[in-house]
């Protein structure tokens, strides 16, 4: 059954997925003389970034989401569908949906990338991963509902396994939940649990390679660690997990360590909908494609963000899977389908670095810029504000603003609820 889009004499651009790279594709075109329908499982835009504060209470889901109706409100020429893409017909240049089938003239992949249990079941079915809003809160509630239970033990060892926190990944995501985390203990948790002890609590990290924060430079990984030692975090480099049971975790060359909460934050894989043919998918489950991030072999059907693979003689092994990639990967494809429409030459994708930064809690930050390198508090404000001003929405940016203004002052946050999904339909009288 084909989807119900109003047949016009436009170009249609099918865009898959609303992350970074798909939504700012759809707002740099809806201007010009294209249709654009723009398909993803969630009628919201999500900002990645943010997720470990939604996880550690520090930010409302809907503070970092944005309703995507809401974004191109009045716009007529931009369709939204909510719905799984299930496979994608290249040949007939059609793509089935949840909703049903629908037809394009220009198909943009921007399913972004999912977490990477590196074929380790054990690890997928009992740690907790943080790649989306909802899993973000379901580490909330896991975290909120062990310290609860917590109370009503007396057991030293039960008590310190319950309260403990495993983080596997020192990226950007491990190293800020780290920092989220030890300050929740430091500040919050003993005014909430006044007759817990949580000296017991070990917040530790564990990252298979010598560094963390393996993108950005040395010092801002020695700098890093060295802000989570202070904050009371145990940091283990060049080591790896090798299996949980959600109890014990086994380290290669390492005694075992005991929690019920491990969170991985080791790595991320293109989702990939069916239709591309494995000869053109390279490691990761990402998409290769030229420079002009159209898929090889595969006439008006292109792949942005975290899901493309492409070789530059800069970024031979492919350009790092971070937000600004995205972004200006889906500027270039824009001006490119203008250009196509134009009968002018095609644009190569370059890439211009403008940096990466992390933060590590309260006045501690790590910013790598292209011409110098600094942290500490002035890091802090920058990595702030440029997060600030990269949030879709105007409210969005002030209740998030005000949060933090008010968790700085206070060193309290009051977002600590345990929100559970219920199935039952609520009783009426």
């Amino acid at each position: 059954m084909p989807v119900n889009i109003p047949e016009t004499g436009k170009k249609r651009v099918v865009i898959i997925g609303a992350g970074f790279a798909g939504l700012k594709l759809a707002r740099k075109l809806y201007k010009n003389d294209f249709q654009i329908v723009l398909v993803d499982r969630n009628n919201y835009h999500q900002f990645q970034p943010l997720f470990y504060q939604v996880a550690t209470s520090g930010l409302e889901p809907s503070s970092i989401s944005f309703p995507l109706r809401k974004v191109f409100q009045k716009i007529k020429n931009v369709h939204i569908r909510i719905a799984n893409v299930e496979r994608i017909r290249t040949e007939e240049k059609i793509i089935e949906t949840s909703l049903g089938t629908m037809w394009y003239d220009f198909l943009v992949i921007a399913t972004g990338a999912t977490t990477n249990f590196f074929g380790n079941k054990c690890f997928e079915e009992n740690g907790v991963p943080m790649k989306s809003v909802s899993e973000a809160l379901y580490l909330r509630n896991r975290i909120l509902l062990n310290f609860e239970k917590a109370v009503t033990i007396r057991d030293p060892k039960e008590l310190k396994q319950l309260l403990s926190v495993l983080v596997v990944g020192g990226g950007p995501t491990g190293v800020e939940v780290c920092g989220a985390l030890a300050e929740m203990k430091k500040y919050i948790l003993p005014k909430d649990y006044p007759d817990l002890d949580f000296s017991s609590m070990e917040i530790s990290l564990i990252e298979a390679s010598p560094q963390l924060l393996g993108g950005m430079s040395k010092e801002s990984g020695a700098k890093a660690k060295k802000y989570l030692e202070d904050l009371g975090i145990k940091v283990m480099l060049s080591h790896r997990v090798v299996n949980y049971d959600g109890q014990t975790v086994e380290l290669k060359d390492h005694e075992n360590f005991q929690t019920e909460t491990l969170i991985w934050a080791a790595g991320v894989q293109g989702q990939m909908p069916e239709g591309i043919e494995a000869n053109k998918l390279v490691r990761g489950n990402r998409i290769k494609v030229d420079r002009y991030n159209q898929v090889e072999g595969m006439e008006n059907v292109f792949a942005i963000g975290d899901i493309a693979y492409m070789e530059t003689e800069k970024y031979a092994k492919g350009h790092p899977q971070v937000a600004q990639v995205a972004l200006q990967q889906a500027t270039t494809l824009s001006k490119n389908l203008i250009n196509k429409q134009e009968s002018k030459n095609w644009i190569k994708f370059e890439y211009k670095d403008k940096g990466s930064m992390a933060t590590i809690g309260r006045n501690r930050a790590v910013v790598d810029l292209p011409f110098f390198r600094f942290s500490g508090s002035l890091a802090w404000l920058t990595w702030m504000f440029v997060h600030l001003m990269s949030i879709v929405g105007v409210k969005n940016r002030l209740v998030i603003f005000v949060n933090w203004l008010w968790k700085y002052f206070t060193f309290d946050q009051s977002l600590r609820l345990i929100l559970r999904a219920s199935s039952e339909k609520p009783n009426r009288r």
